[in-house]
């Protein structure tokens, strides 16, 4: 991106559709642009470039930048079904597997009382974490600390955070303590094992263990580590054996959302030369009963187009893909008949033929790519799920990778109404740091006391601000949470829905902001600073004091082209 109307030796801030970039002096950019032998013509109309340009995109159409993504090198489109294609209406489908739910554990023996109670919208919240030791759901910061700690309803006292919890700190990545709940299919989940922990702890025919990692009466001792493994067995059971595929299909406008211009987004992907592929863990007849409403239009493509059936719009399409084995090991790949959902013997080896649909299930993303001839890089795969989809194809597979958060429009809305309260938050940040480094400016106990407790009340303000009684997805007060960590560290774009791909052009390239480490952030004022020119090898000096009167000969150097 170019500059235009920026004063000399200055570096200006300048906000985008994808994210704050640091403009150059117009040294810097004419510097660069004689280096790269730009025609005088192409610099200047590089130098009028605003890259302010569709900023206009309000946060729920932008697609927002992690790591820069070039869709030119895009040859792939991967996609996630469940919750990524096929979006399910909250809360009420959330509301409906939980109420499936409670009814699998009231009949594999827990109390009728369970049947009463009603899914809160407003409770959980994804990226928590259930310890299956003390029973408590865990909010943390992207390094394991404790941000918030909730045991059934009730927010965990802090001395008995630190009693439990030795320097408010977990690591969840070791052994099967810490259960992540990363998913939105996990939300009813989440608030299930609240509501099972509250009704015991409320419950005086019951106590609570002398070692707190569980509850007892006369005759029952029940851990929390086999109440989880109650619940996720039935949660396993109701999506597995239950009603609820069978009732979603039944009742599938009252549970899926349906976008009219799907169709118009994939056709636009495989008229650019991409390849479109799904690869979801749910079964075949599952897959089409979805598939085929989400494209149950009298269109095609474009209103006044012919219909299409809906794998016309697929070149591959895999089912029972057991995320994330699949993107380890994986398992015998088949082929299946679309007519009858029969899985081919043996393991499937043909060539994928161009304008055909094939259809598999299982194998793995070794197999996929060998058959496409497809290299992890020319992959985008689009899913929600931040560890089955994003986090494993990135890390097995080095996949490119789109992370949709359906939360996101509230997250902004509540972040927006935020503003004031993370300014003040900041402000009171800045002044207990510069207590410690000044002593000449040190506070009384009394004083640092009210100032920590001002920054905790005013923390605590910002997470009420949201939807959430649990406060933020990506953050508590200036900390991120564990999740936004997984976020930023393995999804290369995100948004709310993929659909916003509709907005940029398919040669488009996506652009992060540069990413300064702390030492890399001072600048000093009167410092040389340096720019190579890659070609010459010289150096151009420019300083800041210097600047007016052009140094000591009145003469600002430059790197000299051979």
């Amino acid at each position: 991106a170019g500059a235009h109307g920026h004063s000399s030796a200055r570096l200006h801030r300048t906000m985008s559709a994808f994210g704050e970039f640091l403009m150059p002096s117009e040294e810097d950019l004419e510097l660069v642009l004689k280096d790269l032998n730009f025609s005088p013509a192409l610099s200047k109309k590089l130098a009028d470039v605003d890259i302010t340009d569709g900023a206009s995109l309000s946060s729920g159409e932008r697609v927002f930048v992690n790591r820069s993504l070039d869709l030119n090198n895009i040859k792939f489109f991967g996609f996630d079904m469940d919750y990524t294609l096929a979006v399910y209406k909250s809360p009420v489908y959330e509301e409906f597997s939980f109420d499936l739910l409670a009814k699998r554990l009231v009949d594999i023996g827990y109390p009728q009382e369970l049947l009463q109670c009603k899914y809160d919208p407003a409770f959980p919240l994804r990226g928590l974490f259930f310890d299956r030791e003390y029973g408590n759901l865990l909010k943390l910061d992207m390094y394991g600390n404790i941000l918030l700690c909730v045991h059934g309803f009730d927010e965990v006292d802090i001395p008995l955070v630190r009693q439990l919890y030795p320097s408010k700190f977990v690591m969840v990545g070791e052994g099967k303590r810490f259960f992540a709940l990363n998913t939105l299919f996990n939300l009813p989940e989440a608030y299930m094992l609240a509501c099972i922990v509250n009704y015991f702890e409320k419950n005086p025919a019951y106590k609570k263990m002398d070692n707190l990692t569980g509850i007892e009466s006369d005759h029952v001792v029940l851990s929390y580590s086999s109440i989880h493994q109650d619940v996720r067995d039935a949660v396993d059971w109701v999506h597995a054996r239950g009603d609820l595929k069978a009732s979603t299909l039944k009742n599938v406008d009252k549970f899926i959302e349906k976008d009219p211009q799907l169709p118009k987004l994939l056709h636009q992907m495989r008229e650019a030369g991409r390849k479109v592929f799904i690869v979801t863990n749910s079964g075949w007849e599952y897959t089409k009963g979805v598939m085929t409403y989400l494209f149950d239009f009298p269109h095609g493509p474009e209103p006044g187009t012919p219909h299409r059936p809906w794998s016309s719009y697929f070149d591959v399409v895999i089912v029972d893909a057991k995320k994330p084995l699949f993107f380890e090991a994986g398992t015998v790949l088949r082929q299946v008949n679309p007519d009858t959902g029969a899985l081919s013997i043996g393991k499937f080896k043909g060539c994928v033929a161009d304008g055909v649909t094939h259809f598999w299930a299982g194998g793995s993303s070794d197999n996929f790519c060998q058959l496409l001839g497809a290299q992890g890089k020319e992959i985008l795969f689009i899913g929600d799920h931040i560890f089955g989809d994003i986090l494993r194809s990135k890390k097995q597979q080095g996949w490119r990778t789109f992370l949709v958060v359906p939360e996101l429009d509230q997250e902004v809305r509540d972040w927006n109404k935020s503003q004031g309260l993370f300014n003040r938050l900041r402000t009171m940040e800045f002044i207990m740091s510069s207590m410690y480094q000044s002593p000449a400016m040190k506070l009384g106990d009394e004083q640092m006391h009210n100032l920590r407790h001002k920054i905790k009340e005013t923390a605590h303000a910002m997470d009420i601000n949201h939807k959430s009684r649990l406060g933020s997805l990506f953050r508590s007060g200036s900390r991120q949470t564990h999740f936004a960590m997984q976020a930023m560290r393995y999804a290369d774009v995100y948004a709310s829905t993929f659909m916003n791909l509709l907005n940029y052009p398919f040669h488009y390239l996506f652009r992060a902001p540069h990413q300064l480490m702390p030492h890399e952030q001072v600048y000093e004022l009167g410092q040389t600073t340096e720019v190579l020119s890659p070609k010459s090898h010289t150096l151009s000096y420019t300083h800041d004091e210097d600047e007016e009167d052009g140094g000591d000969d009145g003469k600002r150097a430059h790197a000299s082209t051979p």
